[in-house]
């Protein structure tokens, strides 16, 4: 018979009904709940415990309110769990959804065993197969309509879906390298700076105020002074993306670094601020500087001239020119990326402040004011600009990809051979992720996430993040998922915020707190063998690399990987405007230097030194380069 619930207690063992509430299995409504608080308290008498009465009346209907927001969100995540798995998810569980009806009860009935075995499964400390179900909880994506098309190289690698989502671009292996070092990325940026003929595009956090900061301005300047006083004078345009909070930091900030640019070339160039809707009123008055950079941020890193372009996730700041590893790539001459991210650059910057000649900002004519505007409606009209740039580029992409392999296409490519196109065919294809939640984009997030579920026994994960704060949604995966999973954190002496001043200095032992939660939570199911964890030190560096590498069972290469700004973290997929860039290649060579890529943990390997940080409250350290657990 089972237990019913009592407003004084469960079965009379406890008072309090929080310790015992099970959110799946209470066989009293939430009504019913405040109704049977209702009646208990008015039979107690004294004018206090009327207070009391009234005071968890409030309170339950304040949790019943939180209750009633979850399922909602549950019923959401059930749609979307559907359609996953309809699209995306392991044949089996495609074919079980095809053959019974009934599709929202069935992935409920699912989800709730898969929580109960879950459950189960902690109290044990063992893995549960259950965790298998993990697909049905993955985000919706677009299912392909069409079965691969066998005319075009693009029809051969297993990751076409993410075209549902995104433009597709395909080029040669030829035109993608991958940079390893700051001083080469930055030496690289002034190079292409200096024969830039039509455009210049730079999107980042912030620009410093440093002596390196100030040479790549110079460069800017110098080609710009030549676009003027050439023969025949060009038409190159400057456009560059910041951060509005992080930007105007401190006297002396990223905009009084570009005021003399604006003053000298107005015509020419154009510096854009983004400020996140969210902070705004009340809230903006009373948050003081660097705190308020939490509430959200332009978090884009693209670096773009003519038409090549990097991605990365540098800042333009000298330790990142320096000695703050991150990572780097390098597409050359692929004029349609460019366009795509020279017009995406463009909507974050009409939907952006405008930095004028007297460093005051403007909005742009016809947009609706970041924080002083209604922030519904300036969403929408963000998320409008956005979409339409990434609609834009993907119909462009499909109809090339038509007119190219479906449209007498043995005579269009002799007729683009005869006329001196020489291009070599695809063997690597690059698609742009884009997350701005604030605006409701989350496309990012949802390549992630489908990547993590489709990832089957004997496939490698390798990722990296400077900073080690994975969303819930990715923990799940990661720890219910059969794929192997190798993760590159910063350790506490390479963390950006080691010896700061104030609260900042602090902020490397939260994320060594994070790092062992999460790790206790490796040992305790008994994954250690299957979820291993390092961390980065080098002397005298600090580490800043993100991004996620794909090795599919029985390979030694990785054949696609995610680089770009996000960090995998809850600000990365909530907050920030983040893009990154899917790569996904058959070239042996390529892939090579991708592999390359992951090496960079072995560079100064040694162990954590026992007065560190990382001791202060520890019961084992990680060795950054085997993983393993030591005791102190």
């Amino acid at each position: 018979m089972q237990a019913a619930w009592s407003p004084c207690g469960f079965n009379g063992q406890t008072s309090d009904p929080l310790l015992w509430r099970d959110h799946y299995s209470s066989p009293v409504s939430p009504r019913g709940e405040t109704e049977a608080w209702g009646r208990c308290s008015a039979s107690l008498p004294g004018p206090g415990l009327r207070r009391l009465r009234a005071c968890t009346v409030s309170a339950l209907a304040f949790v019943n309110k939180v209750r009633a927001r979850r399922e909602r969100k549950r019923k959401r995540r059930i749609s979307m769990a559907v359609a996953a798995a309809a699209a995306a998810g392991p044949v089996f569980w495609r074919r079980l959804l095809g053959l019974l009806p009934g599709r929202p009860g069935l992935a409920a009935l699912l989800g709730r065993l898969s929580d109960r075995l879950g459950r189960n499964r902690d109290r044990q400390r063992r893995r549960s197969p259950w965790l298998l179900l993990a697909p049905l909880l993955s985000p919706t994506v677009p299912q392909v309509t069409s079965p691969p098309c066998c005319l075009c190289p693009e029809g051969v690698h297993r990751f076409q879906w993410i075209r549902n989502l995104v433009p597709e671009f395909g080029v040669s292996s030829s035109h993608v390298r991958v940079l390893s070092s700051p001083a080469e990325f930055f030496e690289l940026m002034k190079g292409q700076i200096r024969v830039a003929k039509r455009r210049v595009v730079m999107a980042s956090l912030y620009l410093g105020t440093g002596p390196l900061e100030q040479e790549l301005v110079d460069c800017l300047e110098s080609t710009l002074e030549k676009s003027l006083q050439a023969k025949f004078p060009s038409n190159l345009k400057v456009s560059i993306l910041l951060d509005f909070t992080r930007g105007s930091r401190g006297r002396k900030n990223s905009r009084t670094m570009l005021l003399p640019l604006l003053q000298r070339f107005p015509e020419q160039v154009r510096v854009s601020l983004f400020h996140t809707p969210h902070l705004r009123g009340l809230l903006r008055l009373l948050i003081p500087e660097r705190f308020n950079e939490t509430i959200g941020l332009q978090h884009i890193k693209v670096y773009l001239f003519d038409n090549s372009v990097i991605l990365s996730g540098a800042n333009l700041s000298d330790s990142y020119f320096t000695n703050r590893q991150d990572r780097y790539v390098f597409l050359q001459d692929c004029v349609e990326i460019a366009d795509f991210f020279t017009e995406l650059v463009d909507a974050v910057g009409d939907v952006s402040l405008q930095l004028q000649g007297d460093d005051t900002v403007q909005v742009v004519d016809g947009m609706v004011h970041p924080y002083k505007g209604d922030r519904a409606e300036y969403c929408k009209a963000a998320n409008k600009r956005v979409m339409d740039v990434i609609n834009s580029a993907r119909t462009r992409q499909q109809m090339l990809h038509a007119q190219t392999f479906h449209s007498n296409s043995l005579l269009t490519q002799e007729d683009a051979a005869a006329a001196g196109d020489r291009r070599p065919a695809p063997d690597t294809w690059i698609y742009p992720l884009i997350q701005m939640k604030p605006f409701e984009i989350q496309i990012d997030e949802i390549v992630t996430e489908t990547l993590l579920t489709e990832a089957e026994r004997g496939a490698k994960v390798y990722l990296t993040t400077g900073y080690f704060n994975l969303t819930q949604a990715y923990m799940d995966l990661v720890l219910g998922t059969r794929a192997e999973y190798q993760i590159l954190l910063a350790s506490p002496e390479v963390n950006g915020f080691f010896g700061a001043k104030g609260v900042a200095g602090a902020i490397p032992a939260a994320y060594v707190h994070i790092e062992r939660q999460f790790y206790s939570e490796v040992c305790s199911l008994g994954q250690q063998e299957r979820v291993q964890l390092q961390e980065y030190w080098r002397r005298g560096w600090t580490f800043h690399a993100k991004g996620l590498w794909l090795y599919l069972a029985g390979s030694s290469l990785p054949c696609l990987t995610l680089i770009g700004s996000p960090n995998f973290g809850y600000r990365s997929v909530h907050r920030d405007l983040e893009a990154q860039i899917a790569i996904v290649t058959e070239n042996e060579a390529l892939q090579q230097q991708l592999h390359q890529g992951t090496q960079f943990t072995t560079c100064d390997p040694r162990k954590t030194p026992s007065n560190s940080v990382v001791t202060s409250s520890a019961d084992f350290l990680l060795h950054p380069c085997c993983g393993v657990c030591e005791e102190t």
